[in-house]
């Protein structure tokens, strides 16, 4: 059982945290749209949006087992990398302060505004239901591609992470129904740092396995390539700190 959960545990963990950011960005423009413009527009939009997103996992989770394991590990491990350091610049640009921290309650607010400001139309609220049905498509491709990307690994792995997938939107679903509200107190801010670095290990970890990389620990390496990428993270945010710092001393400082 420990072997299990070493070989598939990472892959439900990072499945469910990396989904768990987008539930909840999607979940406070779903609710901006309900509370201002109805909810039958609403979750309506974001259940065409998920019928969408349920019939391209089918669709390329069975292209994906066409393509040789290396190739697929490569390819996919590349761009999981990439796209996990995506995730990292912007963290560690917004807690080293060069831009602000992500707020989910003037997301909410905004959007609001947004919304309301468009003219309903008679019958179905189009626009409500293309404000929802768009966001779920966004935030869901991303989800998708991360579950896909994870998957790319082994035999069992785009399972585990198709549940950490699933027990993330069920849960952030059951929390936005109980509280009608945007989910301010969850820390994004920190969940995106967390989910930057294991998205850039995993796809240093298949793109090395892909390449014939033979990793010292096998599945367990992936806690060194975590370890590694979280002390670079931290040592950037120190420096884009004390370099904002000095820039700020310096145009102080400035003679007028």
């Amino acid at each position: 059982m420990l072997s299990g959960w070493t070989h598939l545990g990472p892959s439900i963990l990072a499945g469910f945290l990396a989904s768990s950011v987008e539930c909840v960005e999607a979940l406070t423009i779903i609710l901006a749209v309900g509370s201002v413009r109805g909810w039958r527009e609403a979750l309506g939009g974001t259940v065409a949006a998920l019928a969408v997103l349920i019939a391209i996992i089918g669709l390329f989770g069975e292209a994906l087992e066409q393509i040789p394991l290396a190739m697929l590990q490569i390819l996919v491990g590349g761009l999981l990398t990439i796209f996990g350091m995506r995730w990292l610049k912007k963290s560690i640009l917004r807690w080293a302060g060069v831009i602000p921290l992500h707020d989910e309650a003037a997301a909410y607010l905004a959007e609001k505004d947004r919304i309301g400001s468009i003219g309903a139309s008679s019958g179905w609220d189009v626009p409500a239901f293309m404000s929802a049905f768009q966001i779920t498509m966004l935030e869901g491709a991303e989800v998708v591609f991360i579950v896909l990307g994870i998957g790319a690994g082994g035999p069992g792995m785009t399972e585990a992470a198709s549940i950490g997938a699933i027990a993330a939107l069920v849960i952030t679903a059951m929390v936005g129904a109980l509280v009608h509200r945007p989910l301010a107190k969850v820390p994004e801010n920190l969940l995106k740092f967390i989910v930057g670095i294991l998205l850039c290990a995993f796809g240093t970890f298949w793109f090395g396995e892909g390449a014939g990389i033979h990793w010292l620990g096998g599945d367990v390496s992936l806690a060194g390539l975590t370890l590694g990428y979280l002390v670079v993270a931290l040592a950037a945010i120190r420096i884009c700190r004390g370099a904002r710092i000095s820039a700020l001393g310096a145009a102080v400082a400035e003679p007028r």
